[in-house]
């Protein structure tokens, strides 16, 4: 046994074991969290994360009876936000994502900067998921706690202050805050004090190798002498699990939400589209795609709310036969248009609308969504292969179908399950050397589903429709 990798997404934490050639061993599941209590508020609180994970660790050991392992990954969620005191205690709860109350502030940077300099900066937009909106919102709504707040953290490095005593953020947790200048590889030190933050504030970017604390070396013997080898953002360590780490492959990935992504060595692009936002991997590579609030959290919704228990008949429907336009925006929107102001809508409903059809229209609007980013995509990576991976899509062929047709482009599934635990063993292989490159370990694919192009025409119509709605709606 050489590597522990540890995934923390938004619906579990997994654990697994790696061998030196990124061959997993022994992996658990913890329990799945309830998304809805995220949703709602899109707030976690940290500390009974943190205890998830310390859990899934434990759990592991109860099949691992002996050996000894030298380091250890992190996967874990971007765009996180939480306060610590002087002590390192919380003093907010853990603001994810999901959390789209600080949408109004997000209008107020759009009016006192250049949004297009600091997304060309800091890859990112403004948008209520992002540090600068975040922190806006806590000072005004928050004051007391914004005032006892010695540091500001994202998971990750609240994750490694609890099991490595320091934070050890990397660029790649960093990259994605809003605050990160992506050509220095720093806090953008201008930004950060026109937000109205101190640098001090905000956790020290460095490469630190730590150890577990002697509590938890104590508690995973077989972890007492294990470094820890990267810290990641899950979309990053997503497409290097899935495969996708050059330009000639785009993942797009539906799980809770919903990503396209491209992964590749180099900076991020001289003119980076409106639509899309730019994170780093690591020092050497990028990450740039579009991200959507709502994936496979919506369509589990739909189904339990509107009670369809026979996902069939979704297969049945022809497209874009139902009536519907929905926009789906039930957790808000960040790409293509970034808007504070949209929210979620279904048109068209009629009293012969069975929900089939509403399920159905769901289905296809969302990939609506991943046309527009595929569309932006093409600019970075032209006639990339699609590769598909998620919980979302696994459950789903008729929705890989309708992906695909929409696209116009074949769309093959992934044969790893869980992409973004291995990504985060790989990109720990070959930061100590034991792989030379990520780009080196093949991936292969289960199966290809290719585009009809008849579907496809009467899709652009639909999506020149949901199009028409949002214009109007939300300009």
């Amino acid at each position: 046994m050489f590597l522990l990798s540890i995934d923390v997404g938004t619906s579990g934490v997994r654990a697994a074991l790696f061998d030196e050639r990124g061959s997993e061993t022994i992996a658990t599941q913890a329990r799945r969290r309830g998304e809805g209590a995220l949703l709602d508020l899109g707030e976690f609180d940290p500390e009974a994360l943190v205890h998830e994970v310390i859990s899934t660790i434990d759990e592991l050991f109860t099949t691992f009876a002996s050996g000894s392992i030298q380091y250890i990954a992190i996967s874990t969620f971007w765009h996180s936000l939480l306060g610590v005191d002087a002590e390192g205690k919380p003093t907010t709860p853990l603001l994810t994502w999901a959390d789209t109350r600080a949408a109004q502030d997000a209008k107020d940077l759009r009016a006192a900067f250049d949004e297009r300099e600091i997304h060309a900066r800091t890859g990112c937009r403004f948008h209520a998921s992002y540090w600068p909106a975040k922190l806006r919102w806590l000072r005004r709504e928050w004051p007391d706690r914004f005032a006892t707040t010695r540091q500001w953290l994202g998971f990750g490095e609240y994750l490694c202050l609890r099991l490595f005593g320091e934070t050890a953020a990397g660029v790649s947790l960093a990259s994605a805050t809003g605050l990160f200048n992506q050509r220095t590889c720093e806090w953008d030190a201008d930004f950060v004090s026109e937000v109205g933050v101190s640098l001090d504030t905000l956790p020290e970017i460095n490469d630190n190798n730590p150890r577990l604390t002697g509590r938890f070396g104590r508690r995973w013997p077989a972890l007492a002498e294990a470094r820890l080898a990267v810290v990641a953002g899950d979309g990053a360590t997503n497409n290097i699990g899935a495969g996708c780490s050059t330009k000639e492959r785009v993942a797009l990935m539906i799980g809770t939400s919903g990503a396209m992504r491209v992964v590749y060595k180099g900076g991020p692009p001289d003119q980076l589209p409106s639509a899309l936002w730019s994170y780093r991997v690591n020092r050497d590579r990028v990450a740039v795609g579009g991200a959507l609030s709502d994936g496979g959290g919506l369509f589990r919704w739909l189904t339990e709310s509107l009670n369809l228990k026979n996902l069939n008949e979704l297969a049945e429907l022809e497209p874009d036969t139902h009536g519907l336009t929905i926009l789906p925006f039930w957790s808000g929107e960040r790409s293509t248009g970034w808007s504070p102001d949209a929210r979620a809508a279904i048109l068209g409903l009629r009293h012969e609308t069975r929900p089939v059809e509403i399920v159905r229209a769901a289905l296809e609007a969302i990939a609506y969504r991943f046309a527009l980013i595929a569309r932006a995509l093409d600019t970075i990576a032209p006639d990339a292969t699609v590769i598909a991976s998620g919980n979302a899509l696994r459950s789903s062929t008729v929705w890989i179908q309708i992906l695909a047709d929409v696209l116009g482009r074949p769309i093959a599934l992934g044969h790893v399950a869980e992409a973004s635990i291995r990504g985060a063993a790989l990109l720990a292989l070959e930061a100590v050397g034991k792989i030379a490159a990520i780009e080196e370990v093949s991936v292969s694919t289960a199966e290809v589903f290719e585009p009809d192009m008849a579907r496809h025409a009467r899709y652009r119509d639909g999506l020149l429709r949901q199009e028409e709605f949002y214009n109007r709606l939300f300009g």
